[in-house]
Formats: C-alpha cells, sequence, structure tokens
C-alpha cells in the first residue's frame, strides 16, 4: 500500500463533490485501507493523505517546484 497508516490528528470535515465512479473507488480504497491496518478510517479523513502522497510522488511536479524555486532564487 503506498499510503503509509495515518498519523493522529483533529478530524477536519470537508465538502467536495465527486463523481460516482471516483465516490466509489475512494470507498474501496478505504476498505482496502482497514483490511492492511486493521482499523477503518473515513473516505473524508483519508483524502488529504492520498492528495499529499500523490503531489508527493508526481516527479513532474517536483521537478516543476524546484525548477520555481532555483529561478526565485538566481532572481
Amino acid at each position: 500500500m503506498k499510503l503509509a497508516k495515518l498519523p493522529d490528528r483533529t478530524p477536519v470535515k470537508m465538502n467536495v463533490v465527486l463523481a460516482p465512479s471516483l465516490a466509489k473507488r475512494l470507498r474501496e480504497y478505504a476498505d482496502f485501507y482497514a483490511e492492511t491496518y486493521g482499523s477503518r478510517e473515513e473516505v473524508a479523513e483519508l483524502i488529504p493523505f492520498i492528495l499529499e502522497a500523490f503531489l508527493e510522488g508526481d516527479a513532474d511536479f517536483r521537478r516543476a517546484k524546484r525548477i520555481a524555486a532555483a529561478d526565485s532564487a538566481s532572481s
């Protein structure tokens, strides 16, 4: 599983509109998370960590951030 076990945290309420197919996949991912770690987490609790993992895993995004930071430092 790519997503590590979630740390202790204070819950934050989020509202988001999803396509039915994405909502289904997120529920399936939450089921997989529960099977993997033995604790059930609500989809809304997983979403910020899924997004963080996605952004950290996007090599093109990281490269663009590095280039932008280098450009800012040289200006």
